[in-house]
């Protein structure tokens, strides 16, 4: 075509202008320019082709309306063929050789917001054409697949179930640790409600909530939980309701779900009445007034409700002495309100000669019946109802306010938190100091010890027993420990979005890293930190090598790191690029490193010193937008990768790392791991409708018979492997409130790890296999002995390529 000769000439100025060591990667360029022109001719003809068959149709209704009825019976055949059955399959076949199956919608990459919604189907190839936002993906059918429409989808006969939730939300959420009587301290992070035994070290999990969980409350019975979640959205951005629910701890079974369609945004604090053993909850939500609401729970009836303030409410509780008296707190104010005949009426709280916080960060009642809180300024306040002061509130002051009877310095910034003990002492828990301080019943100091500066401020305090304290803090950990003994921590997580996961090749160990700029090395048998180390950048990315002993880093800056396992010390330390690094592998007997990049390189590296020592080894050039999945081939000689502009490259590592530009010899290659989101044996994990970032990572299991998916919507999915026609059934797993970032199965398949990207959270879950799951299949399980997707092939007859529309 013209089209190609003109491309052809702009290419050979642009080689005759460039050096001579710019003429791979200029080469490599023209040919994805000669696969682009050459997928719009194809998309030309299909288009010219519907049209022709349109008027075909036209014409021949057309030719029955004006032939006279004896004349309308002509002998069946080839040409008298009807327009309906024009659209079966097997006259498709006889009829045209580019002709159309479930033609739907026309779309070109005139409009590449939109996806396109019809199929496709060729005489010619062996291929299957997928799109996505315009684009036409082309992968090729393996040779085992002898008849693409005989394939039969269905779910794994294995399902996973959640073990273990690694996290806790303290950043940005108050009052939020509890210690049952069961000796269970209930937190929670992402959409997950845990109950972990601090002495058995085992976790329940109460995970009927559809999005992020804010808030907490226990009844006075200490057996049932109230909680809040966000409102959050669904998957066509449409926003769903927030609620509370009301359930049993020993038993996780809901007793009572409130609020739905009363609450804006998500619940933002909530709390139970004590004075009458629980009978009514209060609620205060995330709108713009954050209107307060009092429920009868039990009967899912609302008594009450007022709009509160337009300023942010960190706290609020009954008087547990009189449940018509409830106390809010929050920025710059302090209100005390009275709930009568479904009424709720407000005061002030007065700071008169007192400086006014910017915050009122907690509250308590003390054992005395006082007031008290903590400010940011550092100070307890006891506040107490006196006459009102004429002389600071004005001659129109009327009755009784509530107003500041004593000031206590406690920390150096802000008092994130108040806790009373049985006796009546008082802990309280510092920011800026990162003090727990334990005070009298008249509120002189006794004791104190300071938080170590990595676990960050003291966000919330339970007593266990004696002298014995769990401490939520602001950098997601929870601590045990004593004032004599110091803490340590039983629940740590990371403080920011991360990306980059990685499983051990050979233990039940993994590696997380994220924008916090820490790394921490997790150990799946016992539900704990290994170690935790933190860099001077965030990381996105990572790979252990085959080896096990080392494992390499990938960070922000184009810059990446190898740190020994066992001392934690960087032994290699290397840059590439000045972009952000997205994927780290090594091949399979750890001879060589690939480094993906966002600025649309893979770097080759080789790896020597059982993978202390590195040598560049080559650079991949071809893609044009940023490396996003890159796997090794079984033989560690060639990559497939994937790229941000949906591009499925194939490369020749061995032979100089070349490109291959006939992607048709690849179809059959076996790859050592399968964590490209775009390929022919992952194409049915893709849902219809979706655009080219629904789903963030993959990863095939090491027996090759199931992925797991990690997709934009806050779910995993588990999928059989292969799984290469649309609309592929799956089953699907809820727990992250955030975008799912990564995914990976442990190095026997007994686990999956997921990773939430804003919730900070890491479920690990257990893999289980349905008992009548028979023995061929199970036989599948051995890698070594298995080629990828042989079994399931090899029955059928291959004589045909279908384009796929997504």
């Amino acid at each position: 075509p013209l089209c190609h000769q003109s491309l052809l000439c702009v290419f050979t100025d642009d080689l005759l202008e460039g050096s001579n060591s710019e003429l791979p990667g200029k080469l490599s360029m023209m040919e994805a320019r000669l696969q682009a022109q050459e997928d719009e001719i194809t998309l030309l003809k299909s288009s010219l082709a519907e049209a022709l068959r349109r008027i075909h149709i036209h014409d021949q209704q057309k030719l029955v309306k004006e032939t006279p009825p004896e004349k309308t019976k002509p002998k069946l055949g080839r040409k008298a063929v009807s327009s309906a059955s024009l659209l079966t399959r097997s006259n498709i076949w006889k009829q045209t050789p580019l002709a159309f199956v479930n033609v739907l919608e026309w779309n070109t990459r005139c409009f590449p917001g939109n996806m396109l919604l019809f199929s496709l189907l060729c005489l010619s190839g062996q291929s299957i054409k997928m799109f996505i936002r315009g684009r036409p993906i082309t992968m090729y059918v393996p040779s085992n697949i002898q008849n693409y429409d005989d394939l039969r989808m269905e779910p794994p006969a294995e399902r996973l179930e959640l073990e273990w939730v690694y996290g806790y939300r303290g950043r940005d959420c108050r009052a939020n640790l509890f210690l049952l009587p069961s000796r269970e301290a209930v937190y929670f992070t992402a959409c997950v409600v845990v109950l972990y035994h601090i002495n058995n070290r085992t976790q329940r999990h109460y995970r009927k909530h559809t999005d992020c969980v804010r808030c907490l409350a226990v009844h006075p019975d200490q057996v049932r939980i109230a909680s809040g979640q966000t409102a959050g959205v669904d998957k066509d951005g449409k926003p769903l309701l927030p609620f509370v629910h009301i359930w049993d701890s020993s038993t996780l079974v809901t007793l009572q779900q409130i609020g739905l369609g009363s609450f804006e945004r998500g619940v933002n604090s909530l709390a139970f009445s004590r004075a009458d053993s629980g009978v009514f909850l209060v609620v205060i939500d995330d709108s713009n007034e954050h209107m307060l609401s009092v429920w009868d729970w039990a009967r899912a009836t609302k008594q009450a409700e007022i709009k509160s303030t337009n300023e942010a409410v960190f706290a609020v509780e009954f008087n547990p002495s009189d449940s018509c008296n409830i106390i809010t707190c929050g920025k710059s104010h302090v209100y005390f309100w009275t709930l009568s005949g479904g009424v709720l009426t407000k005061k002030q709280g007065i700071f008169g000669k007192y400086k006014k916080p910017k915050f009122i960060q907690c509250f308590l009642f003390s054992g005395t019946g006082d007031v008290l809180t903590g400010d940011s300024e550092g100070n307890i306040l006891t506040w107490g109802k006196s006459a009102a002061d004429v002389k600071t509130l004005g001659k129109g002051a009327k009755g009784k306010t509530y107003q500041i009877m004593r000031q206590t310095r406690a920390h150096e910034g802000s008092v994130f938190t108040l806790c009373v003990l049985h006796s009546g002492a008082l802990l309280s828990g510092g920011g800026k100091d990162r003090r727990v301080v334990l005070w009298s019943v008249d509120l002189a100091p006794e004791k104190e010890c300071e938080i170590p500066e990595k676990f960050g401020a003291v966000r919330t305090i339970a007593h266990v027993d004696g002298e014995e304290l769990l401490v939520g803090t602001t950098r997601n950990a929870i601590l045990r420990g004593t004032f004599s003994g110091g803490f340590v921590a039983i629940v740590q997580g990371h403080v920011d979005e991360m990306w980059g996961l990685a499983t051990h090749p050979s233990q039940n160990t993994f590696l997380t890293c994220g924008h916090d700029k820490q790394v921490f090395l997790w150990n799946a048998e016992e539900h704990m930190v290994d170690w935790c180390t933190t860099l001077e950048e965030a990381a996105l990315c990572a790979d252990f090598c085959p080896n096990g002993s080392v494992v390499s880093v990938g960070l922000y800056t184009g810059r990446w790191l190898v740190l020994d396992l066992q001392t934690r010390e960087i032994v290699f330390d290397c840059t590439d690029g000045n972009e952000q690094l997205s994927v780290m592998r090594y091949s399979p007997d750890g001879s060589f490193l690939a480094v993906g990049s966002h600025d649309n390189f893979i770097y080759i590296y080789n790896v020597s010193d059982g993978g202390r020592r590195y040598t560049r080894f080559g650079k991949c050039t071809g893609h044009s937008s940023f490396i996003t999945h890159l796997d090794w081939s079984k033989d560690g000689k060639y990559i497939m990768s994937n790229s941000g502009d949906y591009e499925i490259l194939y490369w020749d590592v061995a032979g100089g790392c070349k490109l291959l530009r006939n992607r048709f010899d690849s179809r059959d290659r076996k790859w050592a791991s399968y964590t490209c989101v775009l390929g022919f044996h992952v194409m049915g994990v893709w849902l219809e409708g979706s655009d080219g970032t629904d789903i963030n990572a993959l990863c095939r299991s090491r027996c090759e018979r199931m992925v797991a998916v990690a997709d934009d919507f806050c779910k995993v999915h588990l999928f059989q492997y292969p799984c290469p026609k649309p609309k592929a059934p799956s089953h699907r797993y809820e727990g992250h409130g955030s975008h799912v970032t990564n995914v990976g199965f442990t190095h026997n398949d007994s686990h999956l790890l997921s990773m939430g990207g804003k919730d900070t959270s890491i479920l690990q879950w257990r893999v289980r296999r349905e008992k009548q799951r028979n023995e061929q299949d199970a036989r599948k399980c051995e890698p070594a002995k298995t080629p990828e997707g042989a079994d399931r092939g090899r029955h059928f007859t291959r004589n045909l390529s279908q384009n796929i529309a997504v």
